[in-house]
Formats: C-alpha cells, structure tokens, sequence
C-alpha cells in the first residue's frame, strides 16, 4: 500500500504533533556579517541628461503576472542599448490567465515613468506624429521577429538600423527576446527596472500591506514569522502536467475539457502520447496539498506553524484542501486574510490576485516552492534581494517525494529522515551565486548585489525595495 494512502486511512493526526514550539522557523541562516550581501541595483545613477532618442519601441507581454514582469525588465535593457523610448508595454489577454488588467492595474505606472527617467526613456503612448506616420494604427508598424535569447550585438547590428530609419518598431512577441549574459550595464538595467522601478499598484499595494500585518499578527506566537507555500495544484497546472491523481475517470474527463479548452487541440495532435506514471516518476507533477503538507511536517514543521498558501483556484478544493488545513490548522489564503469586500475589486483578475500572494509571500521567514514557473523563480530573487543575499527557500526533490510517496514500505520515521535530509541539503546551498545562463531575477548575485565590504567602498544604498 502507498505511503501517502496509508496515511489517509490513518488520518493526518497520526502524523504527530510537535511540542509547541516554533522549531525550524528559528533556524533561518544567521550569516555572518562580512558574509552578508546588499542591494546595488541604485549602484550607478547617471548624473547626465538621457541623449536623444533614437526611436519608439512597443513589446507586447503576454503570460501571467511575472512573465509580464521578466518582459517588462528585459524591454528596459533593450531600450537602454538601443537608447530607445520605450512605450508602456501592452498586455495580451491569455487563453490560461484570462486577466485584462492593463500595465497601470497591477504596476505603478506614474513610479516606473519617474523613477526610470535619467536612465531610459518610458511615455505612456506613442505620440500622435509618430502615431499619423503609420495611419493612427499600431498593428501597421513593422513588427521584428527576434529570435530567442538574442545577443546585444543582434539588436545593435540588425535592430537598430531600422529603428534609426522608421523612428518606431514592434518586437512581439517579446518573451524571452534577450540573452541572459550581456553586458554590466545592460544588466544593471534589468536589475533596477525589476528592484527599483517595478512595484505593484497602489490598490494592490494598500490591501497586500494589510494582508502582510494580518499574518504577522495570525504568527505572534512565532514572533511574526511563517512560512509560505506556493501551491501549483490549479485545474489548469493537473490538466497541464498529464499527470493522473485519484479522481478515475470523472477526473480524465475534466482534465480533457480543461486541456481543449486552454491549449486547443496541442494534446491530441498525432504521436502524442501521454504517460502519467512517468511524468510523475519524473518529478513532473504537481505536489498535493496532501503530499506537501506531509513534506513540511516530515521536515519538522508542526501543528503549531503558521503557513499561508499561495494558489488559484484549487482543483476540487474542499477535497484535496482538507487534509493540510488538519495538519496546519493555522493555515491561511488571502480568502482568509481579506474580507470578500476587499478582495472584490480583484476578483476575476488573475494577475492582480497573483500579485497579492507575491507580497505575502515575499515576508515569509521560509518560502516553499512546489513547482518551476517565473513566480517562484522572481521569489526566490527578490527575497534574496532584500534579505541580504540568503532567505530561505525549500525546493523540494520530486522524484525522491514520488518514490517515497508511492512506496509501500516506508513508514513515519524513516519519510522524517528523508524529509530533513532534503531540508538539509536544500540548507547546504546558501548563497548562490548567478552562473552563465541563468536568470539575475532567480540569482541577483553578483549582477543586482555586492557585498558588504564592497558596498560601503561603493557606497551603495541598502534600501529594500518593497513591494510597497
């Protein structure tokens, strides 16, 4: 019998409870302080006029809340090296998100135009002579295709003579359009635009704010301090993943109707073949809220520790919800946090709903992620941004989880072992460093940081860049 069926039979209870106190969330790395890093993102603030423009550039974002935000960053690079005037981004309606929130609903568009004025020129809208050439129509502007991961020497060489000679041109779509490794400079524009330029809303700043002071107060017998989940187990990510839960045949059929209704027919194309057990074998599929609450426990986290789950809409939440709400009874969601007046004036808007439990998230003492995507990657980053260089992050081994999970002869004792080991390992991390081909927004260090010695030779501002 399954390990994780055994323990559905026995109850959650038989998982044990942990002597009151607020164990592992007193554990966060103590670095010491010649170890600590700081933010440099303000590093070199030009002390000149921006030179004329060449031209306009207009990138369309697609994606959910943080895809807009990595296109919106890498735009502002792009618009440093070419030393374009970037046009507020214009957002797509996506078949998964469904959000028609603009740039100004979810970012502060007055703070991003001010804050980046002496280092990129950003306008709201194209003006109406640029606008005429083209018959008052954006969609008539030559639109580059630019391949992935371009070179800053590609959009020198192939880019900008055309820009110089129409005065406006559209890279669409833009995701992804900019190598990782490019020059000091250009980076330090990513950096800044990601930690200095870009905060949410003031609407969404307010309510995150107060959501944040709520979970502070819900975890003062841990001295504010709890840990954050962020919890893939959406219909969309199960439909996605092809991976099969307990839910027989009722659960096929949604997960059909849910794929057709998102991607439209790119799961039964010709040769397509779908293997749930390997993909979970793999490490592929989404962990429930079952599995992740028996991790967490498993790792030392008892009944006593306040969690708050970032998520969508759980698939069949009453359900799969349940047994990690028995395990963690102090567990929270912003339906929890927020009044359902509060929350209003969001709902049905997918990204600014996001962007509520990035801010939550964001202040956790230690962060879970529980599968890839750019939310728990921009976390991970910006956490390690504001809290010198180390905040604690679980990332857990899913092909481990699943043997374990799926092994009928493992027992209690032996999964905690495994479990700390895990934790153990994912400890033994601590700093990392940015490598060639990764993402500044996962790793800011070197790029967006220095160190301390370094920082106080520089000068640099420590200030934190909240998100609000």
């Amino acid at each position: 019998m399954p390990f994780k069926i055994q323990l559905e039979r026995r109850g959650t209870d038989d998982l044990g409870a942990a002597p009151p106190k607020i164990m592992q969330l007193v554990k966060s790395w103590n670095l010491k302080e010649h170890e600590g890093w700081k933010p440099c993102a303000n590093k070199s603030v030009p002390q000149t006029e921006l030179p004329k423009s060449n031209g306009f550039l207009i990138i369309e974002a697609n994606g959910g809340l943080n895809q807009q935000r990595l296109l919106i960053c890498d735009a502002i690079a792009v618009a440093g090296l070419l030393n374009a005037t970037l046009v507020i981004p214009i957002f797509h309606l996506n078949s998964v998100w469904r959000d028609k929130s603009n740039f100004g609903d979810i970012f502060d568009e007055d703070f991003f135009i001010e804050t980046l004025g002496n280092r990129v020129h950003v306008v709201r809208e194209l003006p109406s002579d640029i606008l005429q050439r083209f018959n008052n129509n954006i969609s008539n502007i030559v639109n580059f295709r630019v391949k992935a991961w371009s070179s800053p020497a590609h959009y020198l060489q192939k880019v900008l003579p055309q820009l110089l000679e129409m005065r406006a041109i559209r890279i669409a779509p833009f995701s992804n359009r900019l190598a990782q490794d490019v020059p000091s400079k250009i980076q330090e524009l990513r950096c800044f635009a990601n930690f200095g330029a870009l905060r949410f809303s003031e609407s969404i700043r307010t309510l995150a704010e107060s959501m944040v002071n709520r979970m502070v107060e819900h975890s003062s017998h841990s001295g504010g301090k709890y840990v954050s989940v962020h919890l893939r187990f959406e219909e969309d990510m199960v439909a996605f993943s092809c991976c099969e839960y307990d839910g027989g045949e009722e659960e096929k059929h949604e997960m059909d109707i849910a794929r057709e209704r998102s991607w439209r027919g790119k799961f039964r194309r010709r040769h397509r073949v779908i293997k749930p057990g390997v993909n979970r074998v793999d490490g592929r599929c989404p962990l429930t809220p079952l599995e992740v609450g028996m991790m967490l426990r498993g790792m030392g986290y008892d009944n006593t520790t306040s969690v708050y789950v970032a998520a969508g809409k759980i698939y069949k939440e009453q359900k799969y919800m349940a047994p990690l709400r028995q395990m963690f009874p102090r567990l929270q969601t912003k339906n929890t946090l927020a009044t359902p007046e509060e929350l209003a004036q969001f709902m049905g808007y997918s990204s600014r709903l996001a962007a509520l439990d990035y801010t939550v998230c964001l202040h956790s003492e230690v962060f879970v992620t529980t599968q890839g995507g750019n939310f728990p990657h921009f976390l991970m980053g910006h956490r390690c941004y504001i809290y010198g260089g180390h905040a604690k992050t679980i990332k857990p081994d899913k092909r481990k989880l699943a043997l374990l999970f799926d092994c009928s002869l493992s027992w209690w004792e032996v999964f905690k072992q495994q479990m700390k080991d895990m934790l153990h390992h994912s400890d033994q991390k601590g700093i990392e460093l940015k490598k060639s081909g990764a993402s500044l927004y996962t790793f800011p260090m070197p790029d967006c940081m220095c160190k301390q010695e370094e920082a106080r030779s520089r000068n640099c501002s420590s200030r934190k860049y909240m998100m609000f």
